[in-house]
């Protein structure tokens, strides 16, 4: 009987063994996984020190990156490593957002790998920015204690070992024929210059030593400023000296006197993998920039039939002549200008309720782009907030030559910059608490300036565009994004040319000639991202327009940003999925 009684404990023992075996393999995958995003993180913040700190991460702020080649090749074999534990785990056992993570990280990791063999980490700098322009490490940094303070000048006494390899970078790249052209590295020489002062208190490493906490001793003060004062005269002034000259005898020379990525080797290639990579679709660059040619023309009836409205009497290329010259569409005190644009801001906030169920709890503010770059940068950009909630976002704006900012796109520019654009989706994703860092902390492209785009045709919705001229702006905006995939394309597939880029431009916005070249000079130098603004924003109309179809009296605008915002940045097929989720949900 005792046998009997074993032998049947035994038998079920093992049957549930077996029925638990699934569960077992699920939470073993599930924990597996875990740890991997998590060592990936840690290892990826220790790698890229100027990324922790724009997260707000503070155990890196001593030091740079280590941009030697036989440390960019040791981090290439690391996410080889990555990829193959990754593989290891059976996605078929995880579940909810496990999933969609398990399927973005293999694409993040993959594609890393896919592009290092190009070559393009041997051009780390460019005219918006680089080695001359980490002085503005202190827009991130936080100035609160003696420690933090003490990390900044560990980076200002180290900055010649990691100009040293920069430089090292730069001149592989002039051996390989990996460079840039002229047309935008002439604008560095003027950067580097500002750098080289005779007095300490000039430099523009000196601005976190202008001032201290109340709290810091006078002892405390006058150390640091004259580690400070050392450490501008004997590391950074020197450093700038030596780059400024193989910049304008070594490397400037052997940069490329055409455009386009078509000169590097395997040029078409590795373009083409950066359209995979920014749009986050198998696109070809000619499919890409026969969507824009489509989209100019469809955006380009739509400004004529602005212009009709308003009753100019002219030729449309006479409206954008009006536009870009009459002095009622441009403020002459970049004082005013700023105060305009905090002003829209203001009037967006307390509307947003009505196209949002959820708004983020970290606030923005809005700061004028640093004089020190202003000249050679865009009209505006966002900075993120700090993922431990001590910097809040910030929406940049520039204030360089107002006479050339049309006052009739500080609407659209706000709107996608700030509010319902950049900050609230990039502070709603830092929020979200069911999903891993890469994920809140980063994304996508097309995503994220796919949304900047869409939320600026949500203007009339929040009370902007009230007159026809702000309608234009929109118009304007859009146009410029369309643009992009043409000229973008055209000058690093095709066969286009600087002025053909500057032309089309031209013909078919009122932007200012200023904007014009800084824009067309950012896709030289930054090939493929542009591409991404319009293609995203093209695949959330089409799946709005879906869903308005599918659920005709059930869909409600709220609800499906709610879908489109819940997961993070993700990629445009995950996306695709998320609001298939949600219109099936809704038609239950």
């Amino acid at each position: 009987m005792v046998t009997k009684i074993a032998g049947l404990k035994l038998f079920i023992g093992l049957l549930l063994s077996l029925c638990l075996l699934p569960q077992i393999a699920q939470a073993d995958a599930t924990e597996d996984f875990h740890l991997l995003l998590d060592d990936h993180w840690e290892w990826n913040l220790k790698t890229n020190p100027l990324e922790a700190t724009y997260l707000g991460d503070k155990r890196y702020n001593d030091r740079w990156p280590d941009l030697s080649l036989e440390a960019l090749e040791k981090n290439n074999e690391q996410l080889k490593a990555y990829l193959k534990q990754l593989k290891a785990i059976d996605p078929s056992q995880l579940e909810g957002e496990d999933v969609i993570s398990y399927k973005l990280f293999e694409r993040q990791l993959s594609m890393e790998i896919e592009g290092f063999p190009f070559g393009w980490h041997f051009v780390p700098l460019n005219q918006r920015g680089g080695l001359q322009t980490e002085n503005e490490q202190v827009e991130q940094l936080p100035f609160e204690t003696v420690k933090d303070y003490e990390n900044w000048l560990a980076r200002m006494e180290s900055f010649d070992v990691y100009a040293d390899q920069t430089t090292a970078l730069m001149q592989a790249g002039v051996d390989r024929g990996i460079v840039h052209s002229k047309v935008i590295m002439n604008r560095l020489p003027a950067q580097i210059r500002r750098q080289i002062v005779d007095e300490p208190e000039k430099s523009l490493f000196w601005k976190a030593f202008q001032t201290f906490p109340k709290d810091f001793t006078q002892e405390d003060r006058e150390q640091l400023q004259a580690r400070a004062r050392k450490a501008i005269q004997t590391v950074i002034v020197p450093t700038f000296e030596e780059f400024e000259k193989f910049f304008l005898e070594t490397y400037y020379p052997a940069c490329f006197d055409e455009v386009g990525f078509k000169q590097i080797p395997n040029g078409q290639e590795f373009y083409a993998y950066r359209a995979r990579l920014y749009t986050t679709t198998d696109l070809t660059p000619q499919e890409i920039h026969d969507i824009g040619l489509s989209e100019v023309r469809r955006i380009r009836q739509e400004m004529e039939a602005i212009m009709k409205e308003v009753e100019f009497e002219g030729s449309f290329g006479e409206f954008l002549e009006y536009l870009r010259t009459d002095p009622k569409f441009y403020y002459e005190d970049p004082n005013e200008l700023f105060q305009a644009v905090e002003a829209v801001c203001k009037r967006i906030d307390p509307q947003l309720v009505k196209l949002f169920k959820t708004l983020p709890r970290m606030p923005y503010g809005v700061r004028p782009i640093p004089e020190s770059i202003a000249p050679d940068t865009t009209a505006a950009y966002y900075m993120g907030p700090a993922a431990d909630g001590t910097r809040a976002g910030n929406y940049y704006f520039n204030t360089y030559k107002p006479d050339q900012r049309p006052i009739y796109t500080i609407e659209a520019l706000s709107l996608h910059e700030a509010v319902p654009g950049h900050h609230l989706q990039i502070a709603l994703a830092m929020e979200l608490d069911d999903i891993p860092a890469f994920r809140r902390l980063g994304g996508y492209t097309a995503f994220i300036e796919g949304w900047g785009l869409y939320s600026e045709s949500l203007g009339s919705d929040l009370g902007l565009y009230q007159d026809p001229y702000s309608r234009f702006g929109q118009l304007t905006y859009e146009m410029w994004r369309a643009i992009r995939l043409v000229v973008d394309t055209g000058m690093h597939s095709l066969d286009w040319t600087r002025d053909d880029a500057i032309q089309l431009f031209v013909e078919n916005t009122a932007k200012s000639r200023l904007d014009i070249e800084n824009e067309v000079d950012r896709y030289i130098a930054w090939p493929g991202q542009a591409l991404a603004y319009k293609i995203g924003e093209l695949k959330i109309q089409e799946l709005r327009k879906r869903a308005e179809t599918q659920l005709g009296d059930n869909f409600d605008i709220r609800d499906f940003h709610e879908a489109v915002l819940s997961h993070g940045a993700v990629t445009l097929d995950v996306l695709e999925g998320q609001i298939e989720n949600y219109i099936a949900s809704k038609n239950k």
